[in-house]
């Protein structure tokens, strides 16, 4: 294996790894804003220890997280310098924005929410979480606006055989960037709103504090039903998004091989990418794929063989990856409505709330779906037409490759087993009395 291969593995394992922390972060920070809020209003004291016990497992969640994102950012040196040369003077500006404006602000405060409770007003107590919250987030649409120069490049100039920066509004106010902001926070958000109900639902189950676990399962209901509902109807935009600026990706989402009008989408398919059709269909809905990328039935969709062969992205990863989010997404929003009828008495159920202790993995497996339609969507792009993924890594050995992959396979092996064992410790404990 080469080095090319070897960087793209190890970027893969590294993004992949640090994203099963970050979207419990950013969800857990705003669930418990929302808990203290209304301990704040109200003066529930339930609801100021839902902030503390469930503070605590953001807490062990951000830590672990932190390190592993350290790592990312060192690899645009080490593994793709030839990327960070080309692109630099765009995507280092806003991961620079991303560090100061976000990531301080967000250290700082985490440290007044966690050693404040005694020493300020409830208020301005309120006030810390809000803004560890609202630091967590803005970081992740930083870090998104970067994402989306590379799946749609826009405000930029080539001088000096380098794209510059020419239009910083173009960069952070483009539609692309906005749709993958909605779209991956929502995502976030019901997985946090998941990990609530299903500890929840666990203690439920055994009787154990169950005025404690009914009001955070009603809160987490509602949360999570609003954002699989507002996932549902944004997807259908991003992917009318996708088929205007990366019509390749769109035709690996749906293993399209054919350019044709009142194009079908079909139930399930099996691709055959060495002789460029599908092997099986399934339940063709006609003219449905026309209608969900263009709005109307009558439309043109590109199929691959309209593209050369090495400028499509590898079609059976891209297209399962889709399904299983897809199908997952829709999954979400059924289980998220049960859970928001039944949230005034959640045991009437007991059998939603052994379905939800199970269905906590599943919201980590659709955003790590998301990311590879995403990401492995866009190849052999690094940035989308502009640059490729085989001319942007560093000029260095496989030997060298091979040491750091093995390394941090080992480091993220024990901090993911570190994360697992903590969260299900204190998961499982449940609050302090």
């Amino acid at each position: 294996m080469d080095a090319l291969f070897l960087s793209r593995l190890q970027f893969a394992m590294a993004t992949m790894f640090h994203f099963i922390f970050v979207p419990l972060t950013l969800g857990l920070s705003m669930l418990v804003a929302i808990m203290e809020t209304i301990y704040v209003k109200t003066g529930d004291e339930t609801y100021k220890r839902m902030a503390k016990f469930w503070g605590k497992l953001f807490l062990i969640n951000f830590a672990l997280g932190v390190v592993t994102g350290i790592t990312l950012e060192f690899q645009f040196g080490t593994n793709w310098s030839k990327y960070s040369e080309y692109v630099g003077d765009i995507f280092g500006s806003l991961l620079a924005i991303e560090a100061t404006a976000a990531f301080f602000l967000e250290s700082t405060f985490i440290a007044v929410w966690v050693f404040g409770w005694e020493k300020f007003s409830p208020k301005f107590h309120l006030l810390s979480i809000w803004l560890v919250a609202g630091a967590s987030n803005l970081s992740a649409v930083w870090i998104l606006i970067a994402n989306a120069f590379m799946q749609h490049p826009v405000g930029y100039v080539m001088r000096n055989g380098r794209a510059e920066l020419a239009n910083f509004l173009d960069v952070v106010l483009q539609k692309f960037a906005w749709l993958e902001i909605f779209h991956t926070l929502s995502g976030a958000y019901i997985l946090a709103g998941f990990f609530v109900l299903g500890i929840s639902a666990y203690h439920l189950l055994r009787n154990n504090e169950t005025d404690f676990f009914k009001k955070s399962f009603a809160v987490a209901a509602t949360f999570a039903l609003i954002f699989s509902a507002v996932e549902v109807l944004e997807g259908h935009f991003h992917g009318s998004e996708i088929a205007e600026t990366q019509p390749t990706k769109l035709a690996a989402m749906e293993s399209l091989w054919e350019t044709g009008t009142n194009v079908p989408m079909h139930l399930l398919v099996i691709p055959d990418e060495d002789n460029e059709r599908n092997s099986i269909e399934v339940l063709p809905i006609p003219g449905l794929l026309s209608f969900l990328a263009y709005h109307s039935p009558s439309a043109t969709v590109k199929g691959l063989k309209d593209f050369p062969r090495e400028e499509r992205p590898p079609v059976a990863l891209t297209y399962y990856s889709f399904r299983i989010m897809v199908g997952l997404a829709f999954l979400f929003l059924l289980l998220s409505f049960l859970a928001w009828k039944n949230k005034a008495d959640p045991l009437q159920s007991k059998a939603l709330l052994k379905v939800l202790v199970w269905a906590i993995p599943l919201p980590y497996l659709a955003n790590e779906a998301g990311w590879i339609v995403a990401e492995v969507g866009r190849q052999p792009w690094i940035v989308y037409g502009l640059m490729k993924t085989s001319i942007a890594v560093s000029p260095v050995s496989s030997g060298q490759v091979w040491l750091s992959f093995a390394l941090l396979t080992i480091l993220y092996s024990f901090l993911g087993t570190v994360d697992i064992y903590l969260l299900a410790k204190f998961g499982r404990k449940g609050p302090e009395a």
